[in-house]
């Protein structure tokens, strides 16, 4: 393997493991053993600071004069409140337990983890903060999604810890944990959690959650009868109907695969599906960048392309949304073409507008 982002690599899937460690301890401490209210996002709120502060205490100590875009920020935790101090306590539990945990293959104990290291609130707050960089074109940053795919956390199906190294504007590695996605789509029912790796100019691969069995990905060519789209689960995320008339221009016959997250894209890299939309039903909505650069990068090391309706590149340069670019449309080289063809003829007959 070349040397080219070698640390990085290894320091970002040792970040995306652990807080898949604990966004899975979130999930079975505080919503399969907890009776929620409806609408109730707190576990997801416990999960998205706890694993924002461990993610940021890795880099930070691995990489002290990198800069972090970050969903989250700690103002609400800081507070004297009787609320803020239950809800930071919590956070400061399962961080510290998280990152107190043995050393796994790989992993340094100079990164803040391992018994022998103590972490107070205040400097995991600290670190939590550290993701409130606003980006830029130039220099080295990370882009950090802790949970994405809220609902699909709260439901016990699809979500991701999403990572990725941008380095002037481009995206340069990326890391995604899916710790419910099936190691084998051919085996719903089989061993699950998987990572997926990207690393520009290296490839893609997939391995399970503990980094056992790694395997490239490579999205294979498909035929218009094998092609089918995937989507999020929540129209309201991505239209439903527009993909539904991209899918009859193309004669797409088979059902769309619905799930939430970038665990899409790492679906579309090892050929679980063909397309992969989204146009935003919302008006006036702009994507962010933590919600597709590691995504972009994996289906792109796979052999795939990714770029907005107008064919451009994504420009991870603009600070912290994808400020120029207009929905997204990835799919293997040998159909993107068509299927960029096909979504600016549905864009013409119609909503939704760009």
């Amino acid at each position: 393997m070349s040397l080219l982002f070698a640390t990085e690599r290894q320091v970002a899937i040792t970040a995306v493991r652990r807080a898949c460690g604990l966004t899975s301890t979130v999930f079975k401490k505080l919503i399969r053993n907890e009776t929620l209210t409806k609408g109730d996002k707190s576990p997801v709120t416990v999960g998205d600071f706890s694993a924002q502060a461990v993610v940021n205490t890795i880099l930070a100590r691995a990489f002290p004069d990198d800069r972090i875009v970050g969903e989250e920020d700690a103002k609400d935790l800081r507070g004297d409140s009787l609320e803020a101090t239950a809800l930071r306590n919590r956070i400061v539990d399962l961080a510290v337990e998280n990152l107190a945990g043995e050393l796994d293959l790989g992993e340094m104990e100079e990164w803040g983890l391992g018994p022998k290291h103590t972490h107070t609130p205040e400097q995991l707050l600290d670190a939590i903060d550290r993701g409130t960089y606003s980006g830029g074109s130039t220099g080295r940053m990370w882009a950090l999604d802790p949970i994405d795919g809220t609902k699909g956390f709260l439901r016990g199906e699809q979500y991701a810890v999403c990572l990725a190294l941008i380095v002037d504007a481009k995206v340069q590695l990326g890391v995604i944990g899916c710790p419910n996605l099936s190691q084998d789509a051919s085996k719903p029912d089989g061993p699950k959690g998987c990572m997926f790796v990207a690393v520009r100019e290296q490839g893609a691969e997939q391995m399970s959650l503990s980094g056992a069995n790694p395997a490239p990905v490579k999205i294979p060519t498909f035929s218009n009868g094998e092609l089918n789209m995937l989507e999020s689960v929540e129209a309201a995320h991505s239209s439903h109907s527009f993909n539904d008339r991209v899918s009859q221009l193309l004669n797409i016959t088979r059902s769309p695969t619905r799930m939430d997250s970038q665990a899409k894209y790492c679906a579309l890299s090892r050929g679980d599906g063909g397309i992969y939309l989204r146009l935003p039903a919302t008006s006036g909505y702009i994507e962010k960048i933590w919600d597709h650069a590691p995504g972009s990068l994996l289906v792109e090391e796979a052999g795939g392309v990714v770029t907005d309706v107008h064919g451009l590149p994504l420009n991870f340069g603009l600070g912290r949304e994808l400020g120029e670019n207009h929905g997204v449309v990835a799919a293997g080289e040998n159909v993107h073409g068509k299927v960029l063809a096909a979504v600016n003829q549905a864009l013409g007959d119609g909503k939704p507008k760009v």
